[in-house]
């Protein structure tokens, strides 16, 4: 029987669904195991009853997986990743190849494990014999069908961050060179249709579990939901956004094309289906920020997509010392199959020697974006941020005392590491090999422990990073293993395929539990424990995001004064206007005063221990901040000595006051010094 007709045959048979038993059928039973599976479905290989409850403060324990796509097959046109999460037909309507993917020259491209050309052929059969596919190093195949989620959470994993995501400049590529495009490429219809999908992804499970709410699989919108999820023993999805234009905020040429009103619109429109936490830019420059940029063979084929969509290249420059670097991007001449794309030229820009820095920001929309997420109490995602984005975003989530700050696979830059746990914000690292996992984890192990928080993994599971590759002899892994919580793992079996990781690494998500085992084999039971603790510093991030209430500025209905004021025939730089609330106002002193300052009267004698100083472009090398109590005795109370404009955020010991004030101390510029906004909190 010719290996076609054998797979025709097990697609008709995969036709007959949701009946009891069937090929993968557990022997076990238990709240945990289906009562009724669809036939024939891949297999679990995993014995024993998954652990609940918690600990005696009520702590939960499991794995987190802070950064997943189950749903990319959905996004980029539903060219990107062939193969789908699940579907009501069975496993061999789900795990069949794209149309036209024998000879794929994006997963040639970008698949530099497999060693073809451009233009070689690979098999294109899924189930049941998956002969080339789905790997390590392939981005174009399905990674994460459920049932290998499932063995994932059988293996102790508790809280998984599910990201809906796409890219609208790819997404035409695709369509040119993959097509023809199934879905429409705009980012907030992906966002919707995987949404969707991943709701009935729950109830699909739930009807073989019993009925509504009794699967394994459970989205959640509040950290208490998702508390109560993992303390039953199950998996708490959190729906997450990974878009590079979201709310339709793309640029051309250099001009936003959103307003307010539609980052309004959106946000509410996104808390209102869940979403917990989000990123304000991924892989082009948007009119919200700038991004980081992607290295390589991967950066050619992004550079390209944002080009096609904007209008722009990226533009690169070379850092300055002392900036945070982003990644160096490469020029040159693009692959012939991509350059014949309709509006792209056969040559990128070149560009100047690295390091190279994005000189795109965080923009005046993004700003908004961001404290929109703050008023709406979301997580905000730092990796894809330019550095000099993520900078300012940090400094903006500082003076608000925001804690939800995110980084989930290894895009932000370790110079920000202490900043974001300082806020109480929580990271997870890339799913690398075992040996650069554990090597990681002991190397920011000493800045985690400083701060109490646990670790994590983001895989990027369907992304376009790639998953770890078979292990070195010393991470190698024997089979049977005992999971976390008791739970007994064999090789895991899909159809008339067998899967080893030691050696195939980890080719789907199913192999989660047997990488975990490695990093056992590497690293003993410490970074397991770590790991384990990885769900409840998620949870303690996320609940003290969703509780946040912003402290009252106390500058606000204050009385500002100052040594001197500038003077301007256009507009006025009266010290009211450092606090109006508006940072298109501001204060400036007379040109060349070092010694000036900028002080407020608060109505009443308050408890004060923090300010804020956005500066304007004349900003203070060297300042004092002081308190009074009758505005004649001061008392020096900070001293800042190396700034650097933008937005400071000043925190000292209690002090009571009724005045505070900015002495400047040495001017940054030949100006005087200028004040957006001055703020003083309790």
């Amino acid at each position: 029987m010719s290996r076609r007709l054998k797979a025709f045959l097990v697609a008709a048979l995969g036709a007959l669904v949701l009946v009891t038993g069937g090929t993968g059928a557990s022997a076990e039973s238990g709240w945990w195991v289906a009562t009724s599976t669809p036939s024939p479905e891949s297999e679990v290989n995993a014995t024993g009853e998954p652990m609940r409850g918690t600990g005696a403060g009520g702590e939960v324990s499991g794995f987190i997986d802070a950064h997943t796509h189950m749903f990319m097959d959905l996004g980029m046109g539903g060219n990107a990743v062939c193969g789908s999460t699940w579907s009501e037909k069975g496993i061999a309507d789900a795990l069949k190849d794209c149309d036209r993917h024998g000879v794929s020259i994006l997963e040639n491209l970008t698949n530099s494990g497999a060693g073809r050309g451009p233009l070689d052929a690979h098999d294109t059969v899924g189930w049941p014999t998956f002969k080339d596919w789905p790997t390590y190093s392939s981005f174009t195949h399905q990674q994460m069908y459920y049932k290998w989620v499932e063995r994932a959470w059988r293996g102790g994993q508790r809280i998984m961050v599910n990201d809906m995501v796409s890219n609208p400049g790819l997404c035409p590529i695709l369509g040119v060179i993959a097509g023809p495009n199934k879905y429409s490429c705009d980012d907030m219809d992906t966002v919707r249709r995987q949404i969707k999908a991943t709701y009935d992804l729950e109830a699909f499970i739930d009807r073989q579990f019993g009925g509504p709410g009794k699967g394994w699989y459970r989205v959640v919108k509040t950290p208490e939901q998702a508390r109560e999820v993992v303390a039953a023993g199950k998996l708490a999805v959190v729906l997450g956004v990974e878009v590079s234009e979201p709310f339709g905020c793309k640029q051309v040429l250099g001009a936003p094309q959103c307003t307010k009103a539609d980052i309004d619109k959106g946000l509410d429109e996104l808390q209102g289906k869940g979403v917990s936490s989000m990123f304000l830019c991924h892989k082009f420059d948007n009119a919200l920020c700038g991004v980081r940029y992607d290295e390589s063979t991967a950066g050619l084929l992004v550079n390209a997509g944002q080009f096609l969509t904007t209008g722009t290249w990226w533009n690169p420059a070379t850092c300055r010392e002392g900036e945070v670097a982003d990644n160096t991007v490469i020029g040159g001449v693009l692959p012939s199959e991509i350059a014949s794309v309709p509006g792209l030229p056969a040559v990128l820009p070149i560009y100047p020697k690295g390091p190279h820095c994005n000189p795109r920001g965080l923009t005046e929309l993004g700003e908004y974006a961001l404290r929109g997420m703050i008023k709406r109490n979301m997580m905000v995602e730092l990796d894809h941020m330019s550095a000099k984005a993520a900078g300012r975003a940090l400094d903006i989530l500082e003076a608000e005392a925001y804690p939800g700050a995110l980084s989930t696979h290894d895009w932000l830059s370790t110079d920000y590491m202490d900043r974001l746990y300082g806020l109480g914000g929580f990271a997870t690292q890339y799913g690398h090999t075992a040996t650069e996992f554990a090597t990681q984890w002991r190397e920011t192990k000493p800045m985690r422990d400083k701060y109490g928080v646990a670790y994590g993994y983001g895989t990027d599971m369907n992304g376009f990073g790639g998953t770890a590759a078979p292990p070195e002899d010393g991470a190698k892994i024997s089979y049977p293993f005992t999971g976390v919580d008791g739970t007994v793992f064999d090789r895991q079996v899909t159809g008339e395929r067998t899967w080893d990781y030691n050696a195939e690494g980890v080719p789907h998500y199913g192999l989660v539990p047997d990488w975990i085992e490695s990093l056992r084999t590497l690293a003993g039971s410490a970074i397991v424990d770590d790991l384990a603790a990885g769900s409840e510093s998620y949870l303690q991030t996320w609940g003290a995001t969703s509780g946040f209430q912003p402290g009252a500025n106390l500058a606000r209905e204050a009385i500002a004064s100052a040594s001197s004021t500038e003077w301007n025939l256009l507009t006025d730089l009266k010290p009211g206007r450092a606090i109006d609330g508006k940072t298109s106002t501001r204060w400036a002193s007379k040109y060349g005063q070092d010694g000036a300052w900028f002080q407020v009267e608060l109505a009443s004698v308050r408890p004060v221990s923090k300010v804020t100083i956005e500066w304007e472009s004349a900003y203070a090398r060297q300042y004092r901040v002081q308190t009074s109590l009758d505005g004649k005795q001061w008392r020096d109370v900070a001293v800042v000595g190396s700034g650097n404009g933008g937005l400071d955020t000043v925190k000292f010991a209690p002090s009571s006051a009724r005045f505070v004030r900015m002495q400047g101390v040495e001017r940054a510029t030949r100006y005087g010094y200028s004040i957006k906004e001055f703020g003083a909190f309790s």
